[in-house]
């Protein structure tokens, strides 16, 4: 995996990955920050995982958001200190045992993004079944 960060002009710069995807981070509120990018992947990375696993549960999975709130060190470097990811999912035939079962086993085995991060961060997960 590669990619290229490179610097737009004032704290704007264009990200590309050899997989031909861009995007654009700002260190001044123009766009979504590096840290808000973090978060924002650990959501899409265990996303992933919980539908996956859930699918491959044939369980039949019609919507999956996941809501994430982060808290800050206050001093520099402000990294991560907690991390927070709520996933409400809804579809037929999904029970709770299934549910909770996908959502444990992203953050604890597959999830490669909460994983890079454990240690550091302390991460919790709850669930909603709709």
């Amino acid at each position: 995996m590669k990619a290229r960060v490179t610097w737009d002009h004032d704290l704007t710069f264009s990200g590309a990955t050899d997989s031909g995807y861009n995007t654009v981070m700002d260190g001044n509120g123009n766009a979504i920050s590096p840290m808000e990018s973090v978060l924002v992947a650990v959501g899409a990375c265990s996303s992933i995982d919980v539908v996956d696993i859930l699918k491959k549960g044939r369980h039949d999975v019609q919507a999956c958001h996941c809501d994430l709130e982060a808290q800050r060190a206050e001093t520099p470097p402000r990294v991560f200190t907690k991390i927070h990811a709520h996933y409400t999912v809804s579809g037929e035939g999904i029970s709770d045992k299934a549910l909770a079962r996908a959502v444990q086993l992203s953050a604890e085995k597959y999830c490669s993004v909460m994983l890079m991060l454990a240690g550091n961060v302390t991460i919790t997960t709850s669930y909603t079944l709709v």
